[in-house]
């Protein structure tokens, strides 16, 4: 049996979903999957038929984890751009955001009232083997944004012009405001800059960058500020 429209289906196998073979040319039947419909052969007959749709309820594991995957896409959203750099390399299969979800999925969610929540203080927006420096700290200067203080002595394989990269994420409104390649490890501060609005809390984060931008480090969570 031969589908009318093969030429069709040919053109969708190699340049969408290159999933089923092509037995004997353009003009034979195929083996595989291709869109929502299958090809195969059975004693020496072959066969064409379409996949039928799913008619069964999610599970209960299936909706979890529904959940949580539409959750980590929502929290990381804005922070896309610097989790791009943060997880730059986390492994050999995942890296930037998709690394980042994954991380937040595994190590900083919690259950809350039969939901899962994000807990800010488990989540890492950075992940590498660059040396954090030391005596990290971070003050609210009101009208200017946050001062965030470190020490700036050479730490082991760590270089005094490797830069900082602050973090300061209002999870309420989903808005982050950040830099990447922020002051010098070597100066020992930095300046972030916020909005004036009065009631607002940030989720406080800080890591490093490499002067060569081949690696960075983990990152530090620093607490929550309200402004």
């Amino acid at each position: 049996m031969f589908l009318p429209n093969l030429v069709g289906i040919i053109y969708l196998a190699i340049n969408l979903t290159p999933m089923a073979r092509l037995k004997n040319g353009i003009n034979g039947p195929f083996k595989g999957k291709v869109g929502s419909v299958v090809g195969s052969s059975r004693n020496d007959t072959n066969y064409i038929k379409g996949l039928s749709e799913r008619t069964a309820p999610f599970t209960r594991g299936e909706l979890k984890n529904q959940g949580k995957f539409a959750l980590a896409q929502f929290w990381l959203k804005p922070l896309t751009t610097y989790v791009r750099i943060g997880f730059k390399d986390y492994n050999k299969t995942a890296k930037g955001f998709v690394a980042a979800k994954s991380f937040l999925m595994k190590n900083a969610m919690r259950l809350e009232g039969g939901s899962y929540v994000v807990d800010p203080s488990l989540m890492q927006v950075s992940f590498g083997d660059l040396p954090l420096a030391e005596k990290l700290a971070v003050e609210l200067i009101p009208g200017n944004g946050l001062k965030f203080s470190w020490n700036p002595e050479w730490l082991t394989d760590t270089n005094p012009e490797d830069q900082v990269m602050l973090l300061a994420y209002n999870t309420a409104d989903q808005e982050a405001y950040y830099t990447i390649t922020g002051q010098f490890r070597k100066t020992g501060t930095d300046l972030l800059s916020l909005p004036t609005d009065q009631g607002i809390s940030y989720e406080v984060y800080i890591a490093f960058v490499s002067a060569d931008r081949t690696r960075q480090s983990h990152s530090a969570y620093l607490g929550k500020i309200a402004v």
